[in-house]
């Protein structure tokens, strides 16, 4: 994953034609796999320390993406990897259930394993997306659905194909997602991880509705 701050500019690809991706959606998938790492489980040494190298794009400093970035950067320099697990497990594990529950369907409809778990599961074989057998979470967890669209840009799926997955399974809910996370009582440095996830989103929301 490159270590800078992404621009917020980008020239979506044609419909229905597999680009690999440029600069800008190189960023995008970036940012989509650190949430992806910091969100599946505690940071371990490796996602900690290139957390710690982020640095913010001097050109765009009154933005809030690139101050997100500092932010993280910053509480990731101040944190230790016993202290992250910790606040990981007291945030999503806990004794019996974590303080938030990560998953689109709780977000959705109040309930785990409900109806927007069984459409992600039908677009995720459309998409030719298989679930891995060592994987034992449902896929609406909100990391799972950052690293599909991680790799969506990556693989080079057409804009829309990525508009509609954001859209349908992760745009609809995240914001408030990340919005409990900022105001979590056991949340320290995963503060900053709500505020890239927030920022982050809101620049996503933004750039994919412009095909409508």
């Amino acid at each position: 994953m490159t270590s800078q701050v992404p621009q917020t500019s980008a020239e979506p690809g044609t419909a229905g034609m597999p680009v690999a991706p440029s600069g800008e959606q190189a960023r995008r998938a970036a940012i989509y796999g650190l949430l992806a790492a910091l969100l599946r489980s505690a940071p371990d040494h490796e996602v900690l320390e290139y957390t710690r190298g982020l640095q913010a794009d001097a050109d765009h400093e009154k933005n809030e993406l690139p101050l997100a970035f500092g932010s993280l950067a910053l509480a990731a320099r101040h944190s230790a990897v016993e202290a992250l697990r910790d606040e990981y497990h007291s945030l999503f594990i806990g004794l019996g259930r974590g303080e938030l529950v990560p998953y689109g369907s709780w977000y959705q409809t109040g309930f785990l394993m409900e109806k927007p778990l069984g459409l992600l599961r039908a677009d995720l074989r459309t998409l030719g997306f298989e679930r891995d057998d060592d994987v034992h979470e449902p896929e609406d967890h909100i990391a799972a659905l950052c690293e599909v669209m991680s790799l969506m840009i990556l693989d080079g799926f057409a804009i829309e194909q990525q508009q509609h997955f954001f859209n349908n399974h992760l745009g609809n809910w995240a914001a408030d997602f990340f919005s409990d996370l900022a105001g979590a009582q056991e949340a320290v440095f995963y503060r900053s991880v709500a505020r890239l996830g927030s920022a982050f989103m809101a620049l996503e929301t933004r750039y994919l509705s412009l095909l409508d």
